[in-house]
């Protein structure tokens, strides 16, 4: 059974940059879109970023979109969301999530997603 781990979360200053790892392991991720969602206290989680099977496609949200970049090595079955600039707006805990079920479009949609990490907290200091 497959399982995503999160690393790279932790406390930085608004301006700063951080750069999240998502691993796999039971199975490579290769065959499977994967994003990024946050989810900040008392809100609902959000998409954040999202990448198709290849690489060859990328979705931000507009709130990221020019800071963050979402990558994957598939040949290390590892997911990664670069974040710059951070700002203290960007405070949540980030999870790592993978659609394992071939689907056409929705990248941003939660629900489309049926494999979930445990989550890192970012902490962004003004």
């Amino acid at each position: 059974q497959m399982q995503l781990v999160e690393s790279g979360g932790g406390l930085v200053q608004a301006g700063g940059s951080l750069r999240l790892s998502c691993a796999a392991s039971g199975r490579t991720v290769s065959g499977y879109a994967m994003g990024w969602f946050r989810q900040a206290p008392g809100k609902e989680r959000e998409f954040v970023a999202a990448i198709s099977r290849s690489g060859g496609s990328t979705y931000y949200a507009e709130s990221v979109k020019g800071r963050f970049t979402i990558y994957r090595d598939n040949a290390k079955s590892t997911l990664y969301l670069q974040m710059n600039s951070l700002k203290a707006e960007d405070t949540a805990v980030y999870y790592c999530a993978a659609r394992t079920r071939l689907q056409v479009g929705g990248y941003s949609d939660i629900d489309r997603y049926d494999l979930w990490g445990q989550g890192t907290q970012v902490t962004v200091s003004s």
